[in-house]
């Protein structure tokens, strides 16, 4: 078969799509569009810079590996980058909606009224200004320089700064942060808020709740003042929504919302939004709406791993201006492990504590003052108990898991070992693959997809698994 620009991605992207998270493919990789093939160079255009620079950051090896094995030792990879004339432009239009009054256009209670009135009621009033100034709501200490990046959050964090250096301008509107309760996706988002007013001071925006939000539109409903409510939001730049999934159940909210989110889309302004779960797990939301949320990025917040959690305490005790004893911290790191919000508390604990009782802060005062706080200071299992207890069920020797034989038995012990170090440890994929006989991340993503694949299809292999797990809840 003659090689086509297209047919030679599509092979690369079959490989591509083996090696990486399926987010992360449908994030970097579906977006790109095959421009040409002249002799052994292959171009491709990507939606903006940042998206080049991301990929060449990250997905650099692989993506050479794969041009190579389909062009040889001479192929190369070159990049077109979509570059915007004017705000009114978009990067690319694959997920954009269609135009005209489709399905879309059904079941509008509520009028939206698309021109600004002369006169807009504020409902974050500064009062004496006759010219519309908004007080923001942003936290000023919520920043991306307080913002302590890891593998926990390096996706959400390198999209939220783009989004800041140039709101309403890339492929990433609106920007879904998602993840359980004080991981900072309000810090985050309002770093965001932060960096535009820093740059861009005339940019009107505005951070909300979802309850205030829903709030202020039924106290504009009994006020008969529905107009300048949504004439307010639709003037602004960048509309930050904090708890999206607060939204369950308001049908009339939800329609007000949408009708709101249309203009700003398609005036190019931004939309970030945050929420306790992606957009596809959300209960209660129409499915219009959801759609919306679904256009451009959905980046997660997971729970930090050691390193990062260590990280946030030195990086909140520098600047409180305190230095504690490293063995301190790691107390604490190691076990306050659920969320960064009671990872501070206990800190603020533990320096509230000594200062009453004028005691110097060591382990032993940590571990005295923090035993009510620490919900469970059980040891966390460890990659060599995991590994050990696997060996021992399936009668394999431990060196031989972290070898590279291919038999049967001994890679569905390693298999098993990283899909259940990935489920039971805060270890990052890197550690777990290094682990394991040096193996890279790719490698443990594929054998936790694997696991789960097994024991979906096989009865036998899944009481394997949950057997094991039943040992290891027990140790």
């Amino acid at each position: 078969m003659e090689k086509t620009c297209t047919n030679v991605w599509e092979s690369c992207l079959q490989i591509i799509k083996d090696n990486i998270p399926t987010q992360s493919f449908k994030t970097w990789f579906e977006p790109i569009i095959p421009l040409r093939l002249e002799e052994s160079v292959l171009t491709i255009q990507v939606p903006s810079l940042f998206f080049y620079e991301w990929l060449e950051e990250h997905y650099v090896g692989l993506l050479r590996k794969t041009v190579k094995k389909h062009l040889g030792d001479k192929g190369r990879l070159e990049y077109n980058i979509v570059v915007e004339k004017s705000s009114s432009q978009k990067p690319f239009t694959t997920n954009l909606p269609s135009s005209g009054n489709g399905a879309e256009g059904k079941n509008q209670s509520i009028p939206m009224p698309i021109a600004l009135n002369k006169d807009i009621k504020n409902p974050f009033v500064i009062p004496g200004l006759k010219k519309l100034q908004v007080d923001p709501q942003l936290n000023p200490n919520y920043t991306f320089e307080n913002f302590i990046e890891g593998d926990c959050n390096r996706l959400a964090r390198s999209a939220g700064y783009a989004v800041g250096a140039k709101p309403g301008g890339t492929s990433f509107n609106p920007l879904m942060i998602y993840g359980g309760v004080g991981l900072g996706k309000t810090h985050l988002a309002q770093a965001i808020g932060n960096e535009v007013k820093k740059t861009m001071p005339d940019k009107l925006v505005i951070y909300v709740s979802c309850e205030k939000f829903c709030q202020q539109f039924v106290d504009s409903l009994k006020n008969n003042t529905i107009n300048d409510f949504v004439n307010f939001y639709q003037a602004m730049d960048i509309i930050i929504m904090d708890d999206v999934h607060n939204f369950a159940g308001k049908e009339k909210t939800q329609d007000i919302f949408f009708h709101i989110f249309n203009h700003l889309h398609q005036s190019g302004k931004q939309l970030i939004l945050t929420s306790d779960k992606p957009p596809k797990d959300l209960a209660g939301l129409e499915e219009r709406l959801l759609s919306r949320f679904k256009w451009g990025l959905s980046a997660d917040l997971s729970v930090p791993d050691m390193e990062t959690r260590m990280a946030i305490l030195k990086k909140k005790m520098y600047q409180d201006g305190i230095e504690l004893p490293n063995d301190v911290i790691e107390y604490v790191a190691n076990n306050i492990d659920n969320n960064v919000r009671e990872l501070e508390g206990a800190m603020v604990s533990l320096l509230a504590q000594s200062t009453l009782n004028k005691k110097e802060i060591d382990l032993a005062l940590a571990k005295q003052m923090l035993k009510n706080f620490i919900k469970n200071t059980s040891k966390e299992i460890s990659m060599e108990y995991i590994q050990k207890l696997v060996c021992e069920y399936f009668e394999v020797p431990v060196e031989m898991v972290k070898s590279k034989t291919r038999k049967r038995e001994i890679v569905q012990a390693r298999q098993i070992s990283m899909y259940l170090s990935k489920s039971h440890t805060k270890t990052s994929l890197k550690s777990i693959g290094a682990f394991f006989g040096g193996r890279d991340h790719s490698t443990v993503i594929y054998a936790c997809q694997t696991v789960e694949d097994l024991i979906d299809t096989d009865k036998k292999f899944k009481a394997y698994v949950y057997d094991i797990q039943k040992k290891l809840k027990m140790s």
